[in-house]
């Protein structure tokens, strides 16, 4: 029986059934996913049918695609004639790194992740700040991402260390216990009437553009999608922001302030790609070479001590001198 993360990676033949027990890895994670990870090169379409049919068992029984594993599960992949399985981690070839802390014990760690940085690999990312975060820290035996950030957004990033820490929280999630901000800046007039407060109750869509790319748009049909803007700053043609979360949609605070006449500087696939390619010239200003959306508070009760824990992220540098330059320039035109 060969265990998935241990130090002896054995492939094992495709003629061949295969029993997997889980560990700290792969507990958690979807069967499904987890088949499409170590089954290299088998269509999603077999992976899928396999389930279906009964021949992928855990602990000898039936699941569906759904099935959350457990630790301790032992998983039984049927003969695949058409790819071998792989059973090294998907992390193996992620260089290790650290990333600034802004706070950490034996339950959580929350980094400062910087923009441009994926959470995880996979989407044609060889890897993201999980994978490295493992192979920096061989010795931990359990790390989880306990929610996600986009690739171009920075800021505030939660991990776990105990599964107990991530159910706890992923509870408080449901809940909507967790109170999550985020800063941005959109281009745009905010309207007076607004005063300082927007609310957008927006429903939200996913769908995939004819190249096969992920994009939301709001539609009267999707899924209840609820953010409060509250202003910080206004400026010519730009305004200052905090995003309060009220539901977690996928690029939520980006198709939102899109919506409401504010896409994001920076924003690559909501906002005005002529501004962004005058943004990111050399002599621009304001200059902005990044999407300004950056996580910089979370808020939650700690899952083992019951206190409450408040965790903040500073603004980065090249945020912060586009607000000066935004500043400057407002002062130069009264």
């Amino acid at each position: 029986m060969n265990e998935l993360g241990k130090t002896s990676h054995k492939k094992v033949a495709s003629e061949q059934v295969s029993m997997i027990e889980i560990d700290e890895n792969a507990a958690g994670q979807r069967i499904d996913n987890f088949l499409l990870r170590v089954c290299k090169g088998v269509p999603k379409s077999h992976i899928y049918r396999i389930l279906r049919s009964g021949e992928v068992r855990v602990n000898k029984g039936r699941i569906d695609a759904a099935y959350r594993l457990e630790m301790g599960d032992l998983v039984r992949v049927p003969p695949i004639r058409t790819a071998q399985l792989d059973e090294t981690p998907v992390s193996s070839n992620a260089p290790a790194a650290e990333f600034p802390i802004l706070f950490e014990d034996d339950h959580l760690i929350v980094i400062d992740k910087p923009a441009g940085v994926a959470v995880h690999g996979g989407s044609g990312v060889a890897f993201g700040v999980i994978e490295q975060l493992r192979n920096a820290r061989p010795q931990a035996k359990f790390l989880e991402l306990v929610h996600r950030l986009d690739r171009e957004t920075s800021g505030v990033l939660m991990l776990a260390k105990k599964r107990s820490a991530l159910i706890n929280v992923h509870e408080q999630m449901r809940d909507n216990r967790i109170d999550k901000r985020y800063q941005a800046v959109g281009h745009g007039d905010w309207l007076a009437g607004w005063g300082r407060r927007r609310i957008v109750k927006e429903p939200l869509h996913k769908y995939l553009t004819p190249e096969g790319e992920r994009r939301v748009r709001v539609q009267d049909d999707g899924l209840a999608s609820h953010t409060v803007f509250n202003l910080i700053e206004r400026f010519s043609d730009y305004a200052w922001v905090e995003a309060e979360l009220k539901t977690g949609r996928t690029h939520q605070i980006r198709v939102h302030m899109a919506h409401i006449g504010l896409p994001i500087a920076g924003d690559t696939k909501y906002g005005d790609f002529a501004l962004n390619k005058n943004l990111a010239r050399t002599d621009a200003n304001p200059s902005l070479k990044r999407m300004f959306l950056h996580a910089f508070r979370l808020k939650l009760v700690h899952p083992a001590t019951g206190e409450t824990l408040q965790v903040e992220a500073p603004l980065p540098a090249e945020c912060r001198r586009f607000v000066e330059q935004l500043k400057q320039n407002s002062s130069e035109t009264q």
